[in-house]
């Protein structure tokens, strides 16, 4: 650690307001050996809510904020989030321990976390999250232990219990009506087909039926490209003809769903375009959404799996 670097740092703690939590062993070696955490009379959680994402957040005072994050199509994850490293990369400890007011109660460990230098420096996902709401409900803080970014004297962040139940609620209500999907889990995707086939079967209509129910949630989708794909198997006019059919049949459904004509953008692609040396992976019609302000991808809508060379 450079002489310029601890300057910087322990400017930025000084500027956070954070000097009370620096115990300074001499100017070139601060460590932190500290305690971040709401305390009864500032602990409070905030809901965040939509179609698409459900969020408890609750500001952790001097270190920054933690948020429980629930995306559509997806399950519960948690983060800890700091403008300033005060944690050492590395390997640290979740547990859920009772308060400070509730004394003689065991802590109950959750497992090791991989703390990190990004800003997000721990992230955990489902089963961990879902232990601390757990925890947070019996009147536990979850906390994480690390060593300091100086030194090896720990630091905790803990999450204050008090408040909680409230917010956490409506994240339940919340939840219940999230979107089926994300927009990064169906923003492109792909309907199989059969070899001479036009047909769809239920679980491409369960597809497209999300893909329906996604963008008319969302308003800042301006195009849905439809590309139908073939094979090279026979004539080029042959797949061609096929393709056009491919595509037109993921359209209409599409559109009898509620899709605004407007949207749609459906093109036919032949056999010009293949994504594997397989027949069966090219014989496709492939979706993709652009939102406002995406700068367009390439004049085909070809799903996860593109670039094949021979």
């Amino acid at each position: 650690m450079t002489m310029t670097r601890l300057v910087r740092q322990y400017s930025l703690y000084k500027a956070a307001g954070l000097c009370g939590a620096i115990v300074s062993a001499g100017f070139a070696a601060p460590a932190l050996a500290a305690s971040y955490g709401a305390g009864i009379e500032n602990s409070q959680w905030y809901l965040s809510e939509s179609v698409f994402e459900c969020s408890l957040v609750h500001d952790v005072p001097g270190y920054g904020r933690a948020v429980f994050s629930h995306r559509a199509g997806e399950n519960l994850s948690f983060f800890l989030e700091s403008e300033i490293a005060v944690m050492r990369p590395g390997r640290g400890q979740l547990v859920v321990e009772a308060p400070s007011w509730r004394p003689g109660v065991a802590p109950r460990p959750i497992g090791a976390v991989t703390v990190s230098d990004d800003r997000r420096a721990v992230t955990v996902g489902n089963r961990e999250a879902t232990l601390m709401t757990q925890g947070l409900l019996q009147g536990m803080r979850p906390t994480v232990t690390r060593a300091a970014w100086y030194d090896d004297r720990p630091v905790r962040v803990h999450l204050s219990n008090v408040n909680f139940s409230g917010p956490y609620s409506g994240y339940r209500e919340c939840v219940a009506g999230l979107l089926p999907v994300n927009y990064d889990q169906i923003r492109r995707s792909r309907v199989p087909f059969a070899s001479g086939s036009t047909s769809l079967s239920d679980a491409d209509r369960q597809l497209l039926d999300n893909i329906v129910t996604y963008v008319m949630a969302d308003s800042t989708v301006e195009r849905v490209f439809v590309d139908g794909h073939s094979d090279s198997v026979g004539s080029r006019i042959d797949n061609r003809a096929l393709s056009e059919e491919r595509a037109n049949v993921v359209a209409d459904y599409l559109r009898s769903r509620g899709i605004d004509e407007d949207l749609l953008i459906v093109r036919a692609q032949g056999d010009q375009f293949p994504v594997s040396r397989r027949h069966a992976d090219n014989r496709r019609t492939t979706i993709r959404l652009q939102r406002q302000g995406e700068q367009p991808d390439l004049q085909q809508a070809n799903g996860p799996g593109t670039g094949f060379s021979s």
